[in-house]
């Protein structure tokens, strides 16, 4: 049985680009290891390429790609020279393909398009690039300006909506517990009217009179929690593919989302407990 060469490898299935020097660095693309293309990289000297990490774990895994030969260049094998960060080709959702970066200075594109870095607006920018391009090429057609930004609003805007919508919803969620939480205990007060009259003419204070609602508040409130808790944990790992960036059981989000409903149980458990503590013992006495 042959033994492969991992030192010699042939690439396939990955993302080609050619690209000119400058074009890592317009893209904001972090260089890891080795350097860049660069215009020193002509016909005349080796071939290099530069790969994306997951194209060194897939040809070279555990190993140091810069220096490594690839073959499948034509006459000529080329040299990995560089390893950049990923970058998700289509979605966020997505893990990053395999991708090699050639100097246009050696190989030939099919099409070209031009990448502007500024800080301008794009109708400031246009006019002074199509009149460049224009006096290079007389018979540039006109083209268009799209920022990087526009194209990746473009790709995230169905997960965007997504998430507007399941916010919306989850706000409309919190606002009707609030308003379960304050009609419950507002009927319980109601009910224990007589009881609390009889606590504060046995010489119950005011305070102690809202500190018995709002911790009843909080014991009904901490068992809807649990219960809550457990279920969006389940429910969580359904929507595991629509995250991106973010755990579906990260203990952050889960505590951020007890401390706010615990907040909204005592926000909605204080206005019944000011009633009662504003009860007449004496009315109430009459009343039994």
């Amino acid at each position: 049985m042959a033994k492969e060469n991992v030192n010699d490898r042939k690439p396939h299935g990955a993302f080609v680009y050619i690209v000119s020097p400058g074009y890592l660095q317009t893209m904001g693309m972090r260089l890891l290891r080795g350097r860049d293309i660069s215009w020193r990289d002509q016909p005349d000297t080796e071939r290099s390429i530069v790969i994306n990490e997951a194209a060194a774990r897939r040809e070279w895994p555990g190993l140091d790609a810069v220096g490594r030969p690839v073959r499948g260049f034509g006459r000529a094998d080329a040299r990995v020279v560089g390893v950049v960060a990923d970058v998700r080709e289509s979605s966020l959702e997505e893990h990053a393909s395999p991708q090699m970066y050639l100097p246009i200075t050696q190989f030939q594109p099919e099409g070209t398009e031009l990448v502007v870095r500024t800080r301008l607006p794009v109708a400031a920018v246009e006019p002074a690039v199509m009149s460049t391009l224009r006096s290079l090429n007389p018979g540039q057609p006109r083209t268009e300006f799209r920022t990087i930004q526009h194209i990746v609003d473009h790709a995230v805007s169905p997960r965007r909506f997504l998430v507007v919508l399941v916010s919306a919803f989850a706000a409309f969620g919190l606002v009707l517990a609030s308003l379960g939480i304050y009609g419950v205990i507002s009927y319980s007060v109601t009910r224990q009217a007589q009881e609390i009259g009889i606590r504060m003419a046995l010489g119950a204070s005011t305070a102690r009179i809202q500190l018995s609602v709002v911790t009843q508040t909080l014991r009904l409130a901490l068992i809807g929690i649990a219960i809550g808790s457990a279920a969006a944990f389940a429910v969580a790992r359904g929507i595991e593919s629509l995250l991106f960036g973010t755990e579906p059981a990260d203990p952050a989000i889960f505590a951020a989302m007890v401390a706010l409903l615990g907040v909204v149980a005592l926000v909605a458990g204080e206005i019944p407990a000011r009633r009662a503590s504003r009860i007449d013992p004496m009315a109430v006495l009459r009343g039994v």
